[in-house]
């Protein structure tokens, strides 16, 4: 239904009588005199919905649908009657609130309404301010490309807007309010104004150096910023893609022999019946996904088949599926049965998956891995007889509940390696775009030390520079732009 009440709305703004705004098939740029506006809320019933505008005509707009007709007060709420500007016939009882430009989000004249939610007043409205000349919709993304091409928001803080907008979790709510306010920005700006100065004694001793007032060990100087620099950039590229796998989320591996227990867990954490259980070993045959919000972080959780010799070519299958996923894992959580540690498959899991991968988990950059004896419930009274041998682990019964909160937290704590934890430590890089230009930069940085003349140096400054502002001021093509703005609704 939406669906079609926007193209109504489209075909209604497209008056015979009235000239197209848009330049070829992307949004005209800003500044060439088109209005925009759109649903802002999110579509459906609800209690408010927000219409927005974006313009120079927002003011006429606003004017057009409201009784009394002068504008209000700005960036203050008053209740108006809204009507429509042709037939006179009334659409809703609704605040306006009024952003004279360039104090509002876009940096542009803009308007809101805030409606009552019910498709029909949605559907009134919009299709009111569609006829008011100068008005169009709003394509996706528009709102924050104008806000972006008026300098009200740097190209990482549209990023974290746009994560901010799809975040699941607590941590990449966190992690995108930060990027949002300007953290990786004011990063980048700081190395920026290290290189600028950098590059200004360069240029100096190229213009200057045979001027005896020239301050000594100029070059000394930049090659000391230019070090400096280089360390900051490798720590940041070393994060082992953490903030990339924040905003994607982790990819955690359920592993373990038969009948441990591994879909009753995957079933725990997702809160839902993903996979099926069943006391006949060899049930799961395939790999399970479920996307899942672990201990507040995002993560792909993936049920695999048991660890064994297939007994059938489709079992067989399965296993290799398994394997093979539990070599791109970022969280092993390898599971046994409490009860069964002393079988054949449980020590040989033991041997060959847990053993190994918690000798690399010292390692930052290897995957991590938790283990979980399942069944704990089946242990006799007095407690668990467990070899002293046994690596650090956890104990839970699937059936119980018992031991869910201190698997939770122990997820949180390794999640934090995995992904980074957003509330403490340096912004992360949460877009392979931002590795391609720190690592452009730190190239850039390389061919200056090398260099053996002077003018090269400054051009490899230059060009290191230059990946610095393109990470945060854009200065891209616009087919990169139009990718970053692409994630946005239409009404954002």
């Amino acid at each position: 239904m939406w669906r079609g009440l926007w193209t109504l709305v489209a075909r209604a703004a497209r008056g015979p009588c009235r000239p197209c705004a848009r330049q070829g098939s992307g949004a005209p740029a800003p500044g060439s005199g088109a209005t925009i506006f759109a649903l802002s809320s999110g579509q459906g019933r609800c209690g408010i919905a927000v219409i927005r505008t974006s313009g120079p005509a927002s003011g006429h707009a606003l004017r057009s649908l409201t009784a009394p007709r002068e504008l209000p007060r700005a960036r203050s709420a008053s209740l108006r009657l809204l009507t429509d500007p042709r037939s006179g016939e009334p659409l809703d009882r609704a605040l306006v609130l009024w952003f004279p430009g360039p104090h509002s989000f876009t940096g542009e004249d803009c308007a809101e309404f805030h409606v009552h939610g019910g498709p029909a007043v949605v559907s009134g409205v919009l299709q009111a301010l569609g006829r008011v000349p100068g008005l169009r919709p709003a394509e996706a993304g528009e709102f924050t490309r104008r806000a972006f091409a008026h300098g009200k928001l740097s190209l990482t803080e549209v990023e974290g807007l746009a994560d901010l907008i799809h975040a699941e979790t607590e941590a990449q709510r966190r992690q995108a309010l930060r990027q949002l306010d300007g953290e990786l920005g004011q990063l980048c700006g700081g190395w920026a104004e290290t290189l600028t100065k950098a590059l200004a004694h360069v240029e100096a001793y190229i213009d200057f150096g045979e001027d005896d007032n020239l301050e000594e060990g100029i070059l000394e100087q930049a090659d000391s910023q230019v070090r400096e620099l280089e360390v900051a950039l490798d720590t940041h590229l070393r994060d082992a893609r953490r903030g990339q796998r924040l905003r994607s989320g982790a990819h955690v591996v359920v592993t373990g022999p038969p009948n441990a227990g591994k879909s009753s867990l995957v079933n725990l954490l997702s809160r839902k019946p993903v996979s099926i259980v069943s006391p006949e070993p060899g049930t799961t045959r395939d790999v399970l996904e479920t996307p899942v919000d672990l201990a507040g972080f995002p993560a792909l959780l993936s049920d695999t088949a048991g660890l064994r010799e297939g007994q059938g070519p489709v079992e067989q299958e399965g296993v290799r599926r398994a394997r093979e996923r539990l070599e791109q894992a970022d969280l092993i959580l390898a599971v046994l049965d409490a009860s069964d540690l002393a079988s054949p498959s449980s020590c040989n899991f033991l041997d060959t998956v847990v053993t190994p991968a918690v000798a690399r988990s010292p390692n930052g950059n290897s995957q991590r891995l938790l283990l979980v004896l399942n069944k704990s419930d089946l242990l006799p009274p007095g407690g668990p007889d467990l070899s002293p041998e046994l690596p650090p682990h956890l104990l839970l019964s699937c059936l119980t509940g018992e031991g869910l909160d201190g698997l939770l937290e122990a997820l949180r704590k390794e999640l934090a390696i995995v992904c980074g934890n957003p509330s403490t430590g340096p912004p992360l890089l949460t877009r392979a775009r931002h590795q391609h230009h720190l690592q452009g930069c730190l190239d850039a940085l390389g061919r200056y030390k090398q260099a053996t003349d002077v003018a090269l140096a400054a051009e490899a400054l230059r060009v290191a520079r230059g990946h610095l502002a393109r990470l945060h001021g854009g200065g891209g093509t616009e087919e990169i732009l139009d990718i970053i703005f692409r994630d946005f609704c239409v009404g954002k």
